[in-house]
């Protein structure tokens, strides 16, 4: 690409009014101000997708202060700050987005601070440094032609406002960039210590779990219980700066939580389930965290199951079907779901999360009369409660567990937790006073193992696909004619996590040799990711286009529902 144009104005005046596939020469970079204007990609047709841009600035031109720049860390989280922050003042100064007008447009962020392509920000230790915004511009048009002024106003008026209102720190500005870094630092240096202290969760007091409503994930502000610990479980941790905060700490193990309905048992279960990203402050939930590979586990009738070894769960089925190499296009409740409890397995969750309400109610348990209506010889399915303490036992795999008309779990809970008006109590005493009242029958004992999980060993590639694959949206990937559903992924928060995704997907078959498992591919992937960043999931130079970190348990579960 050539050295950076001066003359970008008068470029665009002499568009004006050519068709509008002339934008094509804007294809270069340009200086606006002190920023490199670099145009990647450019929109051929009105309608088409946003052209794709990226901004660099000399670090030492920026507001930026360089302390909270040092580790990689601080670098997330001001990433994170920065693309809010751009995204606000384009939001506030450019136009609405109209086909006549144009528009900027940046990653959307939520509650969580995610690592992202959004915004690129060099070490700054490392000398010449710089700071890139990537963003899409939309063209504006009239019909089928260049408004070429407009474009003019856009391009060196609005966007480099947006620009340097993005970049230009005073007091305040530096203040709450300070804060958004911090509390990530604090959120990471809290989920650090939880391994060493044998819990798998943190819930702060004074936290606020219910949210705003059942589509917003922002904190419910009227009404909202703040959370408080019972005694038996309050914990203290330190934050980064070395101050101490207390909650309530979830030990290793299995964890029952009870409670009427709508007193918040799934609303703490939810917190948890996001408690393995980093939050926003004023969310409620910062200081709510859970070791990151915890993983959601529920029930997904129709959902795709190829050669998964779900004997664990499913064996002796009356059609000889071989359950350690099963195949299903679509899986039932229970099937599903055991299914996805092996995944999580394989991928290395320390965790599972469960909740009675989306999960299959005969892979949970069966009760007394129901094994004396149909005996155990005739039952294929092993209950998870037969399991529950094997996992732990055997794996150290704990489960956290919602249920609000079963006792079957409180006979192998750890602990079990109270939700009265979303107020928490340790319920395990009396639990086990319930436990002596009402015994377990002898036949309905634990399984002594929870059993070998073999492992998924993806068959090498045949070539790579027609065309790349790509999120539609949070819940959707296409790969070729097939829409794979990953809707039932609830840790997914971000529809650029679900690009990311969509791409490791190609990437894994690509590198599929017949002899890597599904987890030493997905490690790979993302240990490059880590190494070289988020670009290295690019399909080209240049902007990679709305991409954020994944999880590897999110990429693997991802893969395992792709029809094959």
């Amino acid at each position: 690409m050539s050295s950076p144009r001066n003359d970008l104005s008068r470029a665009l005046q002499r568009l004006d009014g050519n068709s509008y596939g002339a934008y094509k020469q804007l294809r270069d970079s340009w200086w606006l101000g002190d920023a490199e204007l670099i145009l990647d990609r450019v929109q051929s047709d009105p309608y088409a997708p946003p052209s794709l841009a990226r901004l660099r600035i000399p670090l030492a031109d920026t507001g930026i202060p360089r302390e909270l720049l040092r580790t990689r860390d601080m670098r997330i989280a001001a990433g994170d700050f920065l693309t809010r922050r751009f995204g606000h003042a384009a939001r506030e100064l450019g136009p609405r987005g109209g086909k006549d007008t144009g528009g900027i447009f940046v990653q959307r962020a939520g509650q969580e601070i995610l690592a992202r392509s959004s915004v690129l920000l060099d070490d700054p230790s490392r000398g010449d440094v710089h700071a890139e915004i990537r963003c899409e511009i939309a063209l504006p048009a009239a019909g089928r032609r260049i408004k070429g002024r407009a474009a003019q106003r856009l391009l060196t008026e609005v966007l480099s406002s947006v620009v340097e209102r993005t970049l230009t720190f005073l007091a305040p500005d530096a203040a709450a960039l300070e804060l958004h870094v911090r509390t990530h630092l604090d959120a990471e240096r809290l989920r650090s210590q939880l391994p060493d202290r044998g819990l798998v969760a943190f819930v702060a007091d004074g936290a606020v779990l219910p949210r705003a409503s059942g589509n917003r994930d922002e904190p419910l502000t009227r009404h909202a219980v703040p959370f408080e610990t019972p005694p038996s479980l309050r914990v203290t941790l330190e934050l980064s700066d070395g101050r101490a905060v207390s909650g309530m700490g979830i030990p290793k193990g299995v964890t029952v939580i009870v409670g009427g309905g709508y007193h918040g048992k799934s609303t703490l279960l939810q917190a948890l389930e996001r408690g393995v990203y980093n939050h926003v402050s004023g969310d409620g939930r910062e200081l709510v965290i859970t070791v990151g590979d915890a993983m959601s586990v529920r029930a997904e009738d129709g959902r795709a199951v190829t050669d998964t070894d779900v004997s664990p769960f499913i064996t002796n089925l009356p059609t000889g079907a071989d359950t350690r190499h099963f195949s299903t296009g679509n899986a039932s409740g229970s099937t599903s779901q055991a299914a996805s409890t092996v995944e999580a397995v394989e991928a290395g969750s320390r965790v599972l999360l469960l909740d009675e309400d989306t999960c299959a109610t005969n892979l949970m348990g069966r009760d007394q009369r129901m094994r004396a209506l149909v005996p155990g010889e005739r039952e294929p399915i092993t209950p998870f409660v037969d399991r529950v303490r094997a996992l732990y036992a055997e794996r150290g795999i704990s489960t956290v567990l919602v249920t609000g008309g079963s006792g079957a779990f409180l006979d192998v809970a750890d602990l079990v937790i109270g939700m009265d008006a979303y107020r928490a109590s340790d319920l395990t005493e009396r639990a086990r006073e319930v436990v002596g009242r009402f015994p377990r029958p002898e036949d309905m004992g634990p399984a002594e193992t929870f059993g070998e999980v073999r492992p998924h060993v993806p068959r090498a590639s045949s070539g790579s696909a027609a065309k790349p694959a790509r999120a539609r949206g949070l819940g959707t990937i296409q790969r070729g004619r097939e829409d794979v559903d990953v809707s039932a992924l609830s840790q997914l928060v971000d529809s650029s996590q679900t690009e990311a995704i969509a791409r490791l997907l190609d990437g894994i078959d690509a590198a599929a040799d017949g002899r890597s498992t599904l987890t030493e591919l997905v490690d790979a992937a993302l240990e490059r990711i880590r190494r070289d960043g988020l670009d290295a999931l690019s399909h080209h130079r240049g902007h990679p286009g709305h991409l954020a970190l994944p999880r590897a348990q999110d990429v693997a579960a991802a893969y395992h529902r792709v029809r094959r």
